[in-house]
């Protein structure tokens, strides 16, 4: 007798096949990598950089979407790879809370910051802390800003048609030039102020390295990034101007102002968010679209310009994962996490989830609707969102009614970090259009 499949009833039973396959390098002992916590480690910066995440994100959705792992370090937590469970933790700060820290670099140790930083404080301090700087940062302010940002834009792609052209490295500047003007910021500052944001977000990466280990390396930024902001907070005290630290310095936290302490930690706030988003959608989409036909397509349809510009955000998902602590007791999907538990959201397995997204392998310039999570969700979403969005449509808008035939030049070279799904080094070629093609924002 045999079943439906032709396999003979009285057959052994076939051993589990591993749902992924050469995402990264086997685990020991031919042991399944990811079921119940097993051989691959998520925290792995390697994963990110040279294996495929999004295999193993794929099979976690279907096999082992909420996941207790463990930490190299020894510390545990828990993995959530669907959408909707990403939802519940990045909403609810009722169960789970950003007090304790947001980041698996720090798994393990509270965040001095707790509190203080508006991206590690919960309701109602955060909304207190959050409100006025998103008025400072609303679409009608930056609006303002526009034709600045266009001419940094124009500037920084320009060399695109000469030859081969870094398209990362020129990315990498754009954030920096943008927030940079926001804040206020000598121009003659901006190079390092991305070395260092950059080596915050990626310590394992030797390119960015300040000193001889990753945790180092971390210190090291963190430091340099604190005491230039300290020196910047004491000019202004003597002379506030129409920026967003002078803005900070005004802020009124019922009665008071923000100490030194919690001005410097938000202007670090504010300048990582930047430079983690902006760069590393332009990046992706160039990696992996050009020579598709994708951009040729945007190109001759311009008032895509706001879709495709979501669609980039939830292709790229920059933002890797958010972390976040378990308040009390909770049940998620089957999982009992317990009080105290720390739970890590990838984002980037979010934004591809088949349960949320049709076809979400693919990069469609007309997706609707698009509620990605590239952002966040809730009261964390990042209050930037509108300077990185305007920023990325002029960037495309600029690059796609002045460039064509956009190529692959060279190998690619991917951001060695957890935390921020990237590009360092993105080497294209394109022709410049004999004539300027249609402009849409």
């Amino acid at each position: 007798m045999t079943t439906a499949t032709g396999v003979p009833a009285d057959a052994p039973p076939a051993a589990p096949r591993c749902p992924v396959a050469h995402a990264v390098t086997p685990p020991a002992a031919g042991g399944c990598p990811v079921g119940h916590g097993g051989g691959i480690d998520l925290t792995d910066p390697l994963l990110h950089s040279d294996g495929d995440a999004h295999a193993v994100w794929r099979a976690m959705r279907r096999h082992d979407p909420v996941s207790r792992r463990t930490a190299p370090s020894g510390h545990p937590y828990w993995s959530v790879t669907k959408y909707d469970d990403a939802q519940i933790v990045l909403r609810d700060h009722t169960l789970f809370t950003s007090e304790r820290g947001t980041l698996l670099n720090i798994l393990g140790t509270d965040d001095p910051a707790g509190g203080k930083q508006m991206a590690v404080t919960d309701p109602p301090r955060h909304a207190r802390m959050r409100e006025p700087l998103q008025r400072a940062l609303s679409i009608k302010a930056v609006e303002a800003h526009r034709e600045a940002i266009r001419e940094v834009v124009v500037r920084l792609i320009e060399p695109m048609g000469d030859g081969v052209f870094d398209f990362a490295e020129a990315m990498a500047d754009l954030p920096m030039a943008v927030t940079g003007t926001l804040m206020g910021l000598p121009a003659a500052d901006w190079a390092q102020l991305t070395r260092l944001t950059t080596a915050a977000i990626a310590p394992d990466d030797p390119e960015f390295q300040l000193a001889d280990s990753p945790e180092a390396t971390l210190d090291t930024a963190h430091r340099e990034l604190f005491a230039y902001f300290q020196d910047i907070v004491h000019s202004r005290q003597k002379q506030t101007g129409d920026d967003l630290i002078s803005f900070l310095m005004s802020i009124d936290l019922n009665g008071r102002r923000m100490s030194l302490g919690e001005i410097m930690s938000n202007c670090y706030s504010l300048l990582l968010g930047a430079n983690v988003t902006t760069p590393h959608v332009a990046s992706a989409a160039m990696a992996t679209q050009a020579g598709t036909g994708v951009l040729e397509d945007w190109a001759a349809h311009p008032d895509l310009a706001v879709r495709g510009t979501e669609e980039a955000l939830r292709w790229a998902s920059p933002a890797n994962h958010f972390m976040r602590y378990a308040v009390r007791d909770v049940e998620l999907r089957g999982a009992r996490i317990a009080a105290g538990d720390a739970v890590v959201v990838w984002l980037g397995s979010a934004n591809r989830d088949e349960d949320a997204f049709a076809d979400p392998d693919t990069f469609d310039i007309r997706r609707r609707p698009n509620r990605h999570v590239a952002f966040g969700v809730g009261s964390h979403f990042c209050v930037g969102h509108t300077v990185a969005k305007v920023s990325l449509r002029l960037m495309f808008t600029e690059m796609l009614s002045r460039f064509e035939d956009f190529r692959p030049a060279g190998p690619a070279r991917r951001l060695r970090s957890n935390f921020v799904a990237g590009y360092s080094h993105l080497p294209v070629t394109a022709r410049r259009r004999r004539e300027p093609g249609p402009v849409g924002y």
